[in-house]
């Protein structure tokens, strides 16, 4: 790699890499001083332009990397899934690049499979198996003092009150933030879906991620944490929503109302 004004470059004496005389798919630039390499999917990138396009994707809650180059005359995108393998080498990742795209990659991951939290006594991650129980045991702390050690999932804090429960526990400020700003969010206007108005916060009937629209195209969006499509106004999923409707006009069954629980993700 040669460094120019901060800007990572591919050497050109590097015989491990396939470079090849095409734009870039990513930013489309053709700058033909710049060398490009192709990728394992067959579309040209540099350097930049792939680290920057895996960081933003790092940066919506995505760990997958995907091309996003268009597929030869069509609108459809290549969405070949490069390996972080590939990445890193293609994208000349320095040590601190590794080492914060590793540290997020973890971290969503875990997101992704398994439901953990930071115990408010002992700071050790921990699994929620009951996703209907806001009480948890921490088996560490419990260890440790010699007594039942529980938290309540909601509010970080030791376990008040009888359990199990669902909704909150004994301590004064318990609540659910996400569920009260899904019911207290504003209304937006969906331009390009005849005006639609719906809540600005949705909770992914799939996983319960809570999302906003950006209030441009239509009114369906998919989900930065499990993937899938839904409708942002009848909370359906796209499938089910385009039987009766389609992607530019009110729903059939109308808009959902705000949401009154958060969907627990079923892996």
């Amino acid at each position: 790699m040669t460094e120019g004004e901060g800007e990572k470059r591919y050497d050109p004496r590097d015989t491990t890499l396939r470079f090849v005389p095409r734009r870039d798919e990513i930013t489309l630039d053709d700058d033909p001083n710049i060398l490009r390499a192709e990728m394992s999917c067959g579309h040209a990138v540099t350097p930049q332009s792939l680290t920057a396009w895996c960081r933003s994707l790092l940066d919506q809650g995505q760990y997958k990397f995907k091309c996003p180059a268009l597929r030869d005359e069509t609108t459809e995108k290549c969405g070949a899934e490069w390996p972080y393998m590939e990445v890193r080498r293609m994208a000349l990742l320095t040590q601190d690049e590794q080492s914060d795209f590793e540290e997020t990659m973890a971290v969503l991951a875990a997101a992704e499979y398994c439901e953990v939290k930071s115990c408010p006594g002992c700071k050790s991650f921990v699994e929620r198996e009951d996703l209907t129980n806001l009480c948890v045991q921490c088996i560490i702390c419990t260890a440790e003092t010699g007594k039942h050690y529980q938290f309540c999932w909601q509010c970080l804090k030791e376990w008040k009150g009888p359990g199990p429960r669902s909704d909150r526990c004994d301590n004064s400020d318990c609540k659910n933030v996400l569920l009260e700003n899904l019911q207290k969010c504003n209304d937006i206007i969906l331009p390009e879906a005849q005006n639609l108005q719906v809540p600005s916060l949705r909770a992914c009937p799939t996983c319960g991620n809570v999302v906003g629209h950006d209030q441009t195209g239509c009114k369906n969006i998919i989900c930065n944490r499990c993937q899938i499509e839904f409708c942002f106004s009848c909370l359906q999923l796209t499938p089910v929503c385009l039987e009766t409707s389609s992607y530019f006009i009110p729903c059939s069954r109308g808009v959902a109302p705000r949401q009154t629980t958060i969907p627990s993700w079923i892996k």
